[in-house]
C-alpha cells in the first residue's frame, strides 16, 4: 500500500483553548509538514479545495506551488479540485504550469467538493452540480489531450480552435474522482476508466464499500481491465498513542470538542456532512478515523483493505487541533511503526515503474 498525508488547512480556533494561529504561520506549517512527509518516506501529499467555512485552502494551486520548490520526490496530489464551479481552461492551465515545475509529480483528485455554500458563492445552481461535475471534468480531459480543440457546451462559453498552454509534463496527469455519497463519481471514473478516492471520512465502512462495489462493476461493464481499477481511501484523521487505552485518555476531550465544534446544524440529516461517531469510543470502534495504538491502527488499515482492496492510505493530523510538532510526531510514528507492516501485507504497484 502506498500512503499520503491531506490538508484541507483548516482555519479555526482550537476546540478547547480558543488560540487561533495566523493565516500566514498556517500556510507555513502546512509547507512544512509536505517536506516532512517527503523526509519521512510518505508517497503523496495533497491539499484540499475550500471556499466556504474555516478553511485557507480557497488557492490550492499557489500552496502545491510552494510545496512543488521545497520538495523533490513525494506526488503533490489536491483533495478535491473542485471543478464543478471552476473553469475548465483555468484549471488546465493552472495545474499543467504545476506538473511542470514539479516535473510530473503532480495528481488531481475532483469532486464537487464537500461544502455546499460554494455553488452560491461562484453563482451557480447547486442542483445542478453533477450536469456541472460532468461537463466541466470532460472538457478538461479534452484540454489535455486535445490541441485546436472545438467544444460547445452548457455551461461556459464555446471554444474554437483552443490550445491550452503550458502544456502537461510528460503527459496529461492522473485524474482520481472523489467519492463520499453519490454513484454519480463512481460512474463517471468508471466510464473513463480512471480511479476512485473514497473519502472515507463520516459514513460507516458499509457505505463507502457500496459505492466501491458499484465503482468495479461499472469499470468493468465498460470494457476495462478490471486489473486497472485503482482506488483509495481517506480517513477520518489519525491519532496515535502506544495503547487504544491511552488514546482514549489523551485524545477524548480534544476529539469530541472538534466533532462539536465543527457540527452543521443547517445541514443535519443530510449524508456526508456531519459524523455520525460523536464521541472517541465510537469512532474507534466503528469509524473510519484511525485513532489508538499502533497495532489497531494497522489492524483497522487492513481492514478496511479487504474490503475496499485500496491501493492508497490517505491520513490527515491537522484535523482536531493537535500542535504542529504533535502532528510531525504522528507522522513520525506512523511512517515508523503502521507504514511498513501495511506496505509489507498489502503491497501495491501504483506510482512503482512498470517491470520490464
Amino acid at each position: 500500500m502506498k500512503f499520503s498525508v491531506l490538508s484541507l488547512i483548516g482555519h479555526a480556533p482550537h476546540p478547547l483553548t480558543g488560540e487561533l494561529p495566523s493565516p500566514a504561520d498556517r500556510f507555513a506549517e502546512v509547507v512544512e509538514t509536505g517536506v516532512a512527509a517527503e523526509r519521512l518516506g510518505f508517497d503523496g501529499y495533497a491539499v484540499g479545495e475550500r471556499h466556504a467555512g474555516p478553511f485557507l485552502s480557497s488557492s490550492p494551486t499557489v500552496v502545491l506551488g510552494a510545496l512543488a520548490a521545497r520538495t523533490t520526490r513525494i506526488r503533490l496530489l489536491t483533495g478535491v479540485t473542485v471543478v464543478a464551479i471552476l473553469d475548465p481552461v483555468r484549471v488546465a492551465e493552472d495545474y499543467a504550469t504545476l506538473t511542470q515545475l514539479a516535473r510530473g509529480r503532480i495528481e488531481l483528485v475532483v469532486g464537487k467538493g464537500a461544502e455546499a455554500g460554494h455553488f452560491d458563492l461562484f453563482g451557480l445552481d447547486e442542483d445542478r452540480q453533477w450536469d456541472l461535475q460532468a461537463e466541466k471534468y470532460e472538457l478538461l480531459r479534452r484540454l489535455w489531450t486535445e490541441e485546436n480543440l472545438d467544444w460547445a457546451g452548457e455551461f461556459r462559453a464555446p471554444l474554437k480552435n483552443v490550445t491550452t498552454l503550458p502544456r502537461p509534463y510528460g503527459g496529461p496527469p492522473r485524474i482520481w474522482h472523489g467519492s463520499a455519497t453519490s454513484r454519480n463519481s463512481p460512474e463517471l471514473a468508471a466510464r473513463h476508466g480512471d480511479p476512485l478516492f473514497t473519502a472515507n471520512a463520516i459514513q460507516p465502512r458499509a457505505a463507502y464499500a457500496e459505492l466501491i462495489a458499484y465503482y468495479r462493476e461499472r469499470y468493468a461493464a465498460y470494457g476495462h481491465d478490471p486489473a486497472g481499477a485503482r482506488v483509495a481511501a481517506g480517513s477520518g484523521g489519525l491519532l496515535i498513542a502506544d495503547s487504544d487505552r491511552q488514546a482514549v485518555a489523551r485524545y477524548k476531550e480534544l476529539y469530541e470538542a472538534r466533532v462539536a465544534q465543527t457540527f452543521q446544524p443547517h445541514l443535519a440529516g443530510r449524508t456526508g456532512y456531519n459524523t455520525p461517531f460523536r464521541t472517541i469510543e465510537s469512532a474507534i470502534a466503528d469509524g473510519p478515523q484511525l485513532i489508538g495504538g499502533p497495532q489497531q491502527i494497522i489492524d483497522k488499515i487492513l481492514g478496511y483493505h479487504e474490503v475496499y482492496g485500496h491501493d492508497l492510505q490517505s491520513v490527515t493530523v491537522d484535523g482536531f487541533g493537535l500542535g504542529h510538532a504533535e502532528q510531525l510526531e504522528t507522522l513520525q510514528r506512523f511512517a515508523e511503526e503502521i507504514a511498513p507492516v501495511v506496505r509489507r501485507e498489502a503491497p501495491s504497484t501504483l506510482w512503482e515503474p512498470p517491470r520490464p
